[in-house]
C-alpha cells in the first residue's frame, strides 16, 4: 500500500514508548506518533491518552527516506470549538489601590506605569531578602 504526506489514516496501536506510540496502518507496515503528536493538550504519560489495541486515525506528517512514517493524531482531529459565550465569569483580579483618586478608569498608560512601579518595588524586596539570606548562610 502507498502512503503520502498529508493522508489521513486508520491504525492500531500496536506498541507504547515513553516518546510515542507504535501504530499498525498495515500488515507489515506502521508508523510512529511523537509524544508532541498525540493530544492537544499536554501529554506527560502516552499510555493516559492510547492503549495497545486502540483505533486511531491520524495524519501523515512525513515519511523519510528510509520508508518510516510520522504520524500526528492531534493534526488529524479538528480542535475542539470554543463555545460562543463564557460558562463561567472571568476571574477577578484584585487591583492595586488607585493612587491619583481616579475612579479606577485609568488608561493602559497609566496601568502600565502602576503596574511595572509595582513589580520594580517587589523585585526590590525579593533582591534584599535573598541578600540578606546569602550574607547569613557564608557566616
Amino acid at each position: 500500500m502507498k502512503f503520502e504526506v498529508g493522508e489521513i489514516v486508520e491504525g492500531k496501536v500496536t506498541g507504547i514508548a515513553k516518546f510515542g506510540a507504535f501504530v499498525e496502518l498495515c500488515p507489515g507496515k506502521s508508523g510512529l506518533v511523537y509524544i508532541s503528536e498525540i493530544a492537544n493538550t499536554f501529554v506527560k504519560e502516552v499510555s493516559d491518552h492510547l492503549k495497545i489495541g486502540d483505533s486511531v486515525k491520524a495524519k501523515i506528517v512525513s515519511i523519510d527516506e528510509n520508508g518510516r512514517i510520522n504520524l500526528s493524531i492531534k493534526q488529524a482531529t479538528p480542535p475542539a470549538s470554543k463555545p460562543a459565550f463564557r460558562t463561567q465569569q472571568p476571574a477577578v483580579v484584585d487591583a492595586p489601590p488607585v493612587e491619583n483618586g481616579d475612579s479606577g478608569d485609568a488608561g493602559f498608560e497609566d496601568k502600565l506605569k502602576r503596574f511595572m512601579k509595582d513589580s520594580e518595588s517587589r523585585l526590590s524586596d525579593i533582591k534584599h531578602q535573598s541578600e540578606r539570606h546569602g550574607q547569613r548562610r557564608r557566616k
